[in-house]
């Protein structure tokens, strides 16, 4: 039997194989399959870089395919004028072991992780949002964006950022996106219906009390010495996770907070309505190999 000829992608390729619909059906198909022991992703092992680098590798395999991605996150690379992530997702048929694919890592990493945050959205957001807050201006801020005007186009989006010229900067180089988008300084605007927070702050950027009509989606905070939301925002919310179990050990926010982990819900909870109507929500990102499997199973269908 041939081996199918291995497809190597360049970032802007990888991008077009995982647009945002299909991805995020196939994030929620892999949600189900991770929860219910069909996909097997153990937690990232982490080994450190200088410069309070890290090296991430992250494996997952189903019945279908199996994926490992390998990347490396150097904090201190924005000051070089460098990305923060390089890497790769390599993509393997599962029964053969043979390559598939290999994706620019990067772009996977910021494109599911967005998908989780639409994700979120869609099942705890009260409504569909009219008004997004984005605290934060690097890449995952631009892959949100682009998710939002993908799935919500033409919704205001408020860029918060500690220096107001590069929320200006973040606005002029994202004009072509179907969005209003504008640049922020300060407390989030009363209308907010989401904001989602995407720094690697070690202290909070937002901890007002929670609203039962604003959703919270944290997603920058992936170690337990960072933190985007304070003890008030994690206490008084129903909180939500894409990956409990990684969680106890990534989730900053909540792990400062002294969150009671037996309180965590899922991101299958959410999938499944299993909510409380009436109380404000939380949501948790912190990412896990079984999303990078799904953007392995959404490319590979993309490239037929």
């Amino acid at each position: 039997m041939a081996t199918a000829a291995l497809s190597m992608l360049s970032a802007e390729q990888t991008a077009d194989c995982l647009p945002f619909g299909p991805l995020c059906e196939a994030v929620a198909q892999a949600a189900r399959d991770y929860a219910a022991g069909r996909i097997t992703s153990p937690e990232r092992q982490v080994l450190p870089l200088p410069n309070n680098g890290v090296l991430l590798s992250m494996p997952a395999t189903a019945s279908d395919i199996g994926i490992h991605k390998l990347v490396n996150v150097c904090p201190g690379n924005g000051a070089l004028g460098l990305p923060t992530i390089h890497g790769v997702v390599a993509v393997y048929d599962a029964a053969t072991g043979a390559p598939r694919a290999i994706l620019d890592g990067p772009t996977v990493t910021g494109r599911r992780t967005a998908a989780v945050s639409m994700l979120a959205i869609r099942t705890l957001a009260r409504s569909a949002p009219r008004h997004v807050a984005l605290i934060g201006a690097g890449k995952q801020a631009s892959d949100h964006a682009k998710a939002l005007a993908a799935l919500y186009p033409g919704i205001r989006v408020d860029v918060h950022t500690r220096a107001f010229d590069r929320a200006e900067a973040f606005v002029r180089d994202h004009a072509g996106l179907a969005l209003d988008l504008r640049p922020a300084f300060g407390p989030v605007d009363a209308a907010a219906e989401v904001v989602i927070t995407l720094t690697n702050s070690l202290t909070p950027v937002y901890d007002e009390t929670p609203r039962p009509d604003r959703l919270l989606v944290g997603v920058g905070a992936f170690k337990p010495e960072m933190a985007e939301y304070g003890p008030t925002a994690v206490h008084g919310s129903a909180v939500f996770l894409d990956d409990p179990a990684g969680g106890r050990h990534e989730a900053g926010d909540l792990i400062q907070a002294g969150f009671d982990w037996a309180k965590g819900r899922s991101l299958v909870d959410a999938l499944e309505g299993r909510v409380d109507a009436d109380a404000p929500r939380l949501f948790k990102s912190v990412g896990c190999a079984a999303w990078d499997l799904a953007a392995g199973r959404c490319a590979l269908a993309h490239l037929g």
